[in-house]
């Protein structure tokens, strides 16, 4: 019997305010809106890339991210280089959303990836990394990497 290949579809998330997590993602990220509905009691968004699903926005949670309860920890997103996480640096900035660790940062000791830590409006917690350039900063956790302790 072979095993089947996996690769993540796309990532569910609860939020508080549809309008305002859509906008959010879309801003930083680029996403374009493939399915919405954003009237009545079942709130929702479906956004991606290219016609490809990555995150869907599920209006169903009454308080923000809960980092003390078991789940998800954070949710990662990959760009080619640098200057894009840069790019989305600066953006979180214009958005008044400071990101964690004061900027990019890389992934541990001695590593040249890494990038920006940040959370939604919610407190879901967010990276935005590239897999070289970011090590011009010293890495924020001493013996562990980045992503975990943030």
């Amino acid at each position: 019997m072979t095993t089947p290949a996996f690769e993540t579809g796309h990532i569910g998330l609860n939020v508080t305010d549809l309008a305002r997590s859509i906008a959010f993602y879309r801003r930083v990220f680029g996403f374009e809106i493939m399915g919405e509905q954003a009237d009545g009691e079942h709130r929702y968004a479906f956004l991606g890339l290219g016609g490809t699903l990555l995150v869907t926005l599920w209006q169903q949670s009454g308080g923000g991210f809960a980092t003390d309860r078991a789940g998800l920890h954070h949710l990662s997103f990959r760009v080619p280089d640098i200057e894009a996480v840069r790019r989305a640096e600066a953006t979180l900035r214009e958005l008044g959303t400071e990101p964690l660790h004061g900027g990019i940062v890389p992934h541990r000791e001695g590593a040249s990836s890494g990038g920006v830590f940040f959370t939604d409006p919610d407190g879901i917690r967010l990276e935005i990394f590239a897999p070289t350039g970011a090590d011009t900063a010293p890495a924020p956790t001493q013996g562990a990497p980045t992503c975990g302790f943030f």
